[in-house]
């Protein structure tokens, strides 16, 4: 027997992600690890304006607003345990200023609505088909903010749902931005308050209904994360300390995954060049003024600027401040 693995092949895909072009990440956690390498690779990305959104329904309802570009005002937010808050974003934008919680919210709306228009591609990862409902009003919450459950109602989506939220979600996009590029994944974060068969039947839920979109849209795609991590990684040596979320090692897999997909030789080679770059960045000397060190630092340097007249269009500003700091010039 020569194989003790089951390997998750990868489709073909016709999409390429090349340096210049704008993509959009948004939905569940495991989109921003992913998002996260796309900006340490420096592409030009937004990642979650509204932050972690888990179910359909809020990730339409954000891609709503970012399609309307209404910027919100004190009438859209919230009070409570002395913070200001949003119910369509996630924590991180609360603040005990309400002027400061509008600006931040805000600003990322409207650097990310123009984004949107320009993009190339759209990721959109799932987390959950269980929602929570207002019971004042019965609107999807993207974020319960720590209210109290009495405050909520509870409710798993059907796949029709999501199917008929995502044809209209379709025809808006198109509207806007005619080129843009759909690629689906489902979190393989498990979200165990729900159990183990919960947990199950809403990915299910998810699965099913993205299938469906894949299926009825030529510019819509599946990127099979999940898979990957239930199939592939199935160990829970990939797994963080919690034993839900995954590993620093499984986001690297999955990314190296991810750039086989998507890249094309040319911008894997950058990448690498990048990754470099980021591991000598990252060593940490037992003497900083070390001459050893300094000459280290230097050809760092040297690097960078290379790299620089080779790729113009990419910014190195904030590594040769870093390094700078380090240097005794």
């Amino acid at each position: 027997m020569d194989k003790y693995r089951t390997e998750v092949i990868l489709e073909n895909y016709p999409i390429r992600i090349s340096y210049g072009e704008i993509s959009l990440f948004i939905g569940s956690c495991f989109t921003d690890h992913i998002g996260a390498k796309m900006e340490e690779a420096k592409f030009n990305t937004e990642l979650n304006p509204f932050g972690v959104v888990y179910n359909p329904v809020s990730v339409k309802k954000s891609l709503e607003l970012l399609i309307e570009n209404r910027a919100f005002t004190g009438d859209d937010l919230h009070f409570l345990n002395e913070h200001w808050f949003s119910f369509y974003h996630h924590s991180s934008f609360s603040d005990k200023d309400k002027n400061i919680c509008l600006s931040n919210i805000n600003s990322r709306l409207s650097i990310a609505s123009g984004l949107l228009r320009d993009a190339s591609i759209l990721f959109i990862t799932f987390g959950t088909a269980r929602v929570y409902k207002l019971k004042e009003t019965g609107e999807v919450v993207s974020n319960c903010h720590k209210l109290s459950a009495a405050t909520f109602s509870r409710e798993l989506l059907s796949v029709d749902e999501i199917v008929k939220d995502y044809d209209e979600l379709f025809i808006q996009l198109k509207e806007i931005n005619p080129k843009l590029q759909i690629v689906f994944t489902v979190s393989p974060v498990r979200h165990w308050k729900d159990g183990a068969a919960g947990n199950q039947l809403s990915k299910s839920v998810l699965l099913i209904a993205v299938h469906r979109l894949v299926e009825k849209y030529k510019h819509a795609f599946y990127f099979p994360s999940y898979e990957i991590m239930m199939d592939d990684l199935r160990d829970y040596r990939y797994y963080a300390e919690d034993m839900i979320h995954i590993s620093p090692v499984a986001v690297n897999y999955i990314w190296d995954k991810f750039k086989s997909a998507f890249f094309d030789k040319k911008t894997l080679e950058i990448i690498l060049q990048f990754e470099k770059l980021k591991k000598a960045l990252s060593h940490r000397p037992f003497d900083v003024n070390s001459k050893a060190h300094q000459d280290f630092l230097k050809k760092i340097m040297q690097n960078i600027e290379m790299i620089e007249k080779q790729f113009t269009f990419l910014d190195f500003e904030n590594e040769k401040n870093i390094i700078s700091k380090q240097l005794n010039l």
